[in-house]
């Protein structure tokens, strides 16, 4: 039955809502049960999958991965405030990520809320704002299953993202119609004007930068970037900080990976005329400091369908539409490159990485390059390990669509969970790749990778610190920051402990061996890697 041949025949909120997702194809409950979930996971369908999570923002952040890889709206259910709350910081993360998420969460029963009940949500649909594109604690129980279309429409929405909805608990059982929802047609274009004014930008243009962002891969247009940089015959940087790889990191015409501090950055973009962002924020900051790229005669453009980006952009032009549909008006008005210039990018911008040294301790560089040639051509990376980012992207290259996932926001606790969402979504073996303190934020996650047998590979570099926050300290010049060592945890005995098998290597003799071991698992497996505590670095 399509969202325009609903009958009108009652039946329970509860059962109306569970029609209502199988429709929206949300069959995946992601969540944490307490008492005010109870009456909307009674007697739950069998066509339907519950998806446990032993702590909630894990539930959000496998939702997360789950969502960006199947490109749908993926349904959390979080339990009333306190679920809520600890799922904050995925939620901040999903908002920042552009993940589709309908998030509900139990509320106390209607009868009672006016008296500050146990477990009562004052204000709910306040609570997670702003990190939510839309939030409602429906006036009546009738309209609750309106209430989660809606939320699933609008999360679907670009720029994509989290919606929340509280619901009271004895809602589930009173009597409802099928909702008559809306249904949206996406896909957004720049007016003619606006592509003209770009192009008289780009076609004069001696030295071009295109500078692409997440959104490039999230909304489909992988190939289509590759085919309008060659067109434009422009260097290609990935943009501060991006969640996705939105190009191919082998490609003679990607220069590499740009800095989140302003001088740097700045340094890095200063040489051009033209700049071109596709998907990305102008421009992804971390520390204070000067940022002369805005003061000098080179003209930014940026194509973005988020209002945030245009908003807090400096000396931009912005042109606004969907990514995938922006690419391909532009595609449309520029010539084909003549076939005598089929190789004019035949030399790659960017050197290839470094001959790294054996050497015991570990060094993190020599580890990442021994995963980057044992993985499975089609494998995913799921990546948190922020001290490690640079070797990371030095080492690992991404070269495919939907290969590549970490957080927008820089919050922790993200990726173990968001692999086992995004191994929930694909056949295909998930690298996990993280740190030793990121992982302790969600190991938890591991117990639900076992139970669905998922083929989740988790590499744990394990330098016994935050080693992103000792870079830190050196580069702000502090001394003496207390809490930033962490000795004596055994990851190998963690997983074990939650029927995950798992093993530890120091010496460089034995990382090969064990690296395979660990990607062949049948199932999911934890490889913990001591690497040298030395090789901290994060620019």
């Amino acid at each position: 039955m399509s969202h325009t041949e609903h009958s009108n025949t009652s039946n329970t909120v509860q059962q109306i809502t569970f029609r209502l997702m199988r429709e929206l194809n949300m069959t995946k409950v992601f969540g944490n049960p307490g008492s005010t979930e109870l009456n909307f996971l009674n007697d739950f369908p069998e066509d339907f999958d519950y998806v446990l999570a032993l702590q909630e923002a894990s539930a959000v952040a496998m939702a997360d991965g789950y969502a960006q890889a199947t490109g749908n709206a993926a349904f959390v259910n979080l339990h009333s405030a306190a679920g809520v709350g600890h799922a904050l910081g995925n939620i901040f993360t999903a908002f920042r990520n552009h993940a589709p998420l309908v998030i509900t969460a139990g509320q106390q029963s209607r009868s009672i809320l006016p008296f500050a009940p146990y477990l009562g949500a004052e204000r709910a649909a306040e609570f997670p704002k702003p990190y939510v594109k839309w939030s409602i604690e429906p006036a009546r129980p009738e309209d609750v299953p309106l209430a989660i279309a809606q939320a699933y429409h609008i999360a679907m929405q670009h720029p994509r993202g989290p919606t929340f909805v509280s619901i009271p608990s004895d809602d589930w059982d009173k009597v409802t119609v099928m909702p008559h929802y809306s249904k949206v047609i996406e896909g957004t274009t720049p007016s003619p004007a606006a592509i003209d004014q770009l192009l008289k930008a780009l076609q004069p243009s001696q030295n071009l930068a295109l500078v692409v962002g997440s959104d490039v891969d999230r909304q489909g247009a992988f190939e289509t970037i590759i085919t309008l940089a060659e067109r434009l015959q422009a260097q290609v940087w990935e943009a501060p900080y991006s969640s996705r790889a939105s190009f191919p990191q082998n490609h003679p015409q990607f220069a590499g990976f740009l800095s989140a501090l302003p001088e740097h950055l700045s340094q890095k973009l200063a040489e051009y005329d033209v700049i071109l962002v596709i998907g990305a924020p102008v421009f992804t900051l971390h520390l204070p400091g000067d940022m002369p790229l805005f003061n000098s005669d080179v003209a930014i453009y940026q194509i973005t369908d988020d209002p945030m980006y245009a908003a807090s952009a400096s000396a931009t032009t912005t042109l606004f539409g969907t990514i995938a549909h922006s690419i391909q008006a532009l595609l449309d008005r520029l010539d084909p490159l003549p076939s005598n210039n089929a190789d004019i990018s035949a030399t790659p911008i960017r050197p290839a990485a470094p001959q790294v040294n054996a050497a015991t301790p570990i060094p993190v560089e020599y580890a990442i390059d021994v995963l980057s040639h044992a993985r499975p051509a089609d494998a995913i990376i799921v990546e948190e390990a922020p001290s490690h980012r640079p070797a990371i992207q030095r080492f690992l290259p991404i070269i495919q669509a939907n290969g590549f996932y970490t957080m927008a926001s820089g919050g922790l606790g993200y990726a173990l969970p968001a692999a086992v969402g995004v191994a929930l979504a694909t056949d295909k073996r998930v690298i996990c790749v993280i740190g030793d303190g990121s992982s302790m934020y969600s190991i938890q996650a591991i117990w639900t990778a076992v139970q669905l047998n998922l083929p989740v590979t988790v590499i744990v570099f394990n330098n016994s610190g935050y080693g992103a926050m000792h870079s830190f300290s050196k580069i702000m010049k502090n001394k003496s920051i207390p809490g930033l060592d962490l000795p004596d945890i055994d990851f190998v005995q963690l997983a074990k402990s939650m029927g995950c098998n798992g093993s530890r290597v120091s010496q460089h003799e034995q990382l090969a061996e064990a690296i395979n071991t660990a990607l062949d698992a049948p199932s999911s497996y934890l490889l913990e890697i001591i690497v040298d505590p030395n090789t901290r670095a994060i620019y």
